[in-house]
């Protein structure tokens, strides 16, 4: 299972293309810079959990420890992907790739890295949850 859900974040990155380009020609010159990045990191949050929701629903997750495992692949993948492919690909410099990850300047990508790292485990538990709600025989 864990191979799925690795195999499935290949996806995020296009998510996260998608969202930016939205982003760059939707509503980055009416909101400024820092606000676009702001209201494109919330877009971002939605659309991963909504992806994360979906493939939770096709293959469900085993265990906590499972959805804890998946977490931690994707948050791997997802910065290896953010600075291998930003550097080597996009010649950006270290400080612009670290750039977007100061919180003390209004930089929210942090948050997405902690959703999608705990969005599997989220996702178990609601499911997990619902499961062992009794129905109610009214």
């Amino acid at each position: 299972m864990i191979l799925k859900y690795a195999a499935a974040w290949l996806l995020m990155p296009i998510i996260g293309i998608i969202n930016g380009v939205i982003r760059q020609y939707g509503y980055s010159d009416a909101l400024g810079e820092l606000l676009a990045h702001q209201v494109s990191t919330l877009t971002g949050l939605v659309l991963f959990g909504l992806y994360i929701w979906a493939l939770s629903l096709l293959w469900r997750i085993r265990s906590s420890a499972e959805a804890i495992a998946i977490g931690l692949i994707w948050l791997t993948l997802t910065i290896a992907f953010e600075f291998l492919f930003g550097r080597y690909v996009m010649n950006q410099p270290w400080s612009r790739l670290l750039h977007d990850y100061n919180i003390f300047r209004g930089r929210l990508w942090v948050l997405v890295l902690l959703w999608v790292t705990l969005a599997p485990y989220v996702f178990y538990r609601l499911s997990t949850r619902s499961e062992c709600e009794p129905v109610s025989q009214e």
